[in-house]
């Protein structure tokens, strides 16, 4: 679709994207000064919601009063801005409410009731049971039967463009396992944990999904009923402290080495704007309750860059679980789903070296490490790195970046 906003078409922001997000204008006598309050993107500004289509549900300072409103009220909505946007008689009624987005300050787009985050990458969790267990096989047995995920902490879920301060926590020097049982053993003095800031702070692109309809305690949802509850997508870099991760997730998972931050792009993508593609096969097929009812792949390509500096570019067409199978899984049990729910994919990796989506993947645990341009290397991310991830489709939308500089 056509435009005659200024510099929309091309710009991978066009009609047929139209995300949405929470903004506040910097200055100026704007009906949106100084207040957050939702707005769509469209080229290079943002349209204010609450004045172009006198809702007062956009008023607000995050998009989640308009996500409990349910898929109806999403696709009337996109129906009306879209007209706002392409049709040129409507251009003058619209164009009080354009904001130039460089004039705005990008908000957290929801209030996160939940933060889940997935292994849904085949060519991930190979690599990591390589780096990390070499002595057997890469996957555990639950691998290819469930999406296997973890509970984070939504409370540490920020905007793109948040400064990421480096964590703290325990770590144990690195030394070799002793063979043999290790349960109950006690560590000599030499492995014993020290507290301090990681050394292995490392990156995972990944993509959210944004829950906006919730769900009833008691009733899974099915794979069928997965965009009647998912309002769309989001590029989400979950930051990790390898070191920390490792000590710690014995026996019961990721704790601190994860829950410090976890940033997420500021403009939701709704899922109407998406490449759909099949999901990958699966083999041995999942059970009844993960069965696809419907085309959920999506064709995405990513793009990792360090400081500029392109570093990897991970498929995410080639992910093993879809995200209808994971909002199926994280149901499973009668769990209700809330307004401002985040799941995320985990890694997104690909079978080619340039395709890996962790830092932990790209120098194979340090071993191997990055060579950039200006003739530094990295093994882990240092003080002052700029990870930036990005995404785009085959017909030329863009999602709106991630993005965070690590601080000591």
């Amino acid at each position: 679709m056509s435009s005659w906003v200024p510099g929309a078409d091309g710009s991978g922001f066009g009609a047929d994207h139209l995300p949405y997000g929470v903004f506040s204008v910097d200055g100026g006598a704007a009906p949106a000064a100084g207040t957050p309050r939702v707005g769509v993107r469209i080229g290079a500004y943002v349209l204010d919601l609450a004045g172009a289509l006198g809702d007062p549900v956009f008023a607000a300072p995050s998009l989640n009063p308009f996500l409990a409103r349910g898929r109806a009220a999403w696709d009337s909505v996109r129906e009306r801005v879209t007209a706002l946007v392409t049709d040129p008689s409507r251009r003058a009624e619209t164009e009080p409410y354009l904001i130039p987005l460089d004039r705005t300050t990008p908000r957290l787009p929801i209030e996160v009731a939940d933060y889940v985050d997935f292994y849904a990458s085949l060519e991930h969790a190979t690599n990591l049971g390589r780096i990390l267990r070499p002595e057997e096989e890469p996957l555990k047995p639950n691998w290819r039967h469930l999406p296997v995920a973890y509970h984070g902490r939504a409370g540490t879920v920020v905007v793109s463009g948040t400064p990421i301060r480096r964590p703290y926590g325990q770590r144990r020097p690195p030394r070799p396992v002793p063979a043999g049982p290790t349960f109950g053993r006690r560590l000599p003095p030499e492995e014993t944990p020290r507290y301090g800031p990681s050394i292995r702070l490392d990156i995972e692109a990944e993509l959210g999904f944004v829950v906006g309809a919730p769900s009833p305690r008691g009733e899974p949802v099915p794979t069928s009923a997965f965009a009647d509850h998912v309002f769309g997508v989001a590029l989400v870099n979950d930051w990790s402290a390898r070191d920390i991760q490792a000590w710690e997730y014995v026996p019961l998972g990721p704790f601190l080495g994860k829950s410090f931050a976890t940033s997420m792009a500021a403009w939701i993508t709704p899922l109407e704007a998406l490449t759909r593609v099949p999901g990958r096969e699966q083999d041995p097929p999942p059970l009844p309750y993960l069965a696809r009812a419907a085309d959920w792949g999506l064709d995405l390509a990513l793009e990792i860059r360090l400081n500029g500096e392109a570093i990897a570019r991970p498929p995410y067409a080639g992910m093993y679980w879809t995200p209808d199978q994971m909002l199926a899984h994280l149901t499973a049990n009668g769990a209700s789903l809330r307004t401002g729910d985040l799941y995320a994919s985990g890694t997104i990796s690909g079978p080619d070296p340039s395709e890996r989506g962790s830092l932990t993947e790209i120098t194979w645990n340090g071993a191997d490490p990055l060579k950039l341009t200006d003739g530094s290397s990295r093994t882990f991310l240092e003080d002052a790195d700029t990870i930036t991830i990005t995404a785009t489709t085959p017909t030329g939308m863009t999602l709106a970046e991630v993005s965070g500089t690590i601080t000591g």
